[in-house]
């Protein structure tokens, strides 16, 4: 993988069965991010070959959720979750995903008025109203505290409990993940 003619890793490769948890982990700047992207089909790798064994594209079946919690701050919290569930073409309960991540409460306050750590909530609600069989989380626990960080955990737990799949770009341990994948080691 290259990012600006610079070579960030080379003869990556790894595998992820259902239930799986994947932690990529390595300095900033090795490639997390990249290899995140690439796998959800925004970038192409500069050699060798992503495969997903329902031989199908990416998009169709992973969800990236960015460093950047990428709200849109005009839309109400609702609105929001509601955008995104439209986008993706989901059809999940905005109201049930704002409850589970605890945001019901501030459903009608503009997203541009939430905090970090309740504008990463919003973000990660997005994840439970378009369901996607691989979940490609960079940082997901940037700005949550410590009831967020568990929130976030049992919502990764549960997908992973129905075959679900996630590969994540971390610093800090999230949960207890199968397998670890360094970048730039």
């Amino acid at each position: 993988m290259e990012r600006g003619g610079t070579e960030l890793f080379a003869n990556l490769s790894f595998m992820a069965q259902p239930g799986a948890h994947v932690a990529l982990t390595g300095r900033n700047g090795a490639g997390k991010t990249s290899l995140l992207r690439a796998l959800a089909g925004f970038l192409k790798p500069s050699a060798g070959a992503i495969r997903f064994d329902c031989g199908e594209d990416a998009p169709r079946h992973t969800h990236f959720l960015g460093h950047r919690d990428g709200l849109k701050g005009a839309l109400d919290v609702r609105e929001h979750v509601i955008f995104w569930r439209d986008l993706l073409g989901g059809a999940g309960d905005a109201d049930a995903a704002l409850k589970r991540v605890g945001l019901s409460h501030i459903c009608d306050l503009p997203a541009r008025a939430l905090s970090a750590g309740q504008g990463r909530r919003l973000s990660i609600a997005r994840l439970l109203v378009a369901p996607r069989a691989v979940w490609l989380l960079d940082e997901p626990a940037a700005a949550l505290d410590t009831a967020g960080k568990a929130l976030l955990a049992g919502i990764i737990d549960e997908h992973r409990a129905g075959g679900g799949v996630v590969i994540a770009a971390v610093h800090e341990p999230l949960g207890a993940p199968d397998s670890e994948v360094r970048i730039g080691a």
